[in-house]
């Protein structure tokens, strides 16, 4: 299991968590998400066949880009 950690600037209410949290549960291969708005942190447990490119495509189609 891979594990990584993405600030996402546009993360502003729990709104923002609950819509990162349903598209990346729905990304096979995805275990966990947890989001903070607070922080703008969140953190994603992951296997095959996700992988980091696909997290951060889907991140991007639902506008919420991660810091690079």
């Amino acid at each position: 299991m891979s594990v990584v950690t993405y600030r996402i600037p546009n993360i502003s209410c729990e709104h923002c968590v609950h819509t990162i949290t349903m598209e990346l549960g729905d990304l096979e291969g995805v275990r966990s998400v947890q989001a903070d708005a607070q922080t703008k942190i969140t953190k994603i447990e992951y296997e095959p066949p996700a992988t980091e490119e696909k997290i951060i495509e889907l991140l991007k189609e639902i506008n919420y880009p991660p810091e690079q």
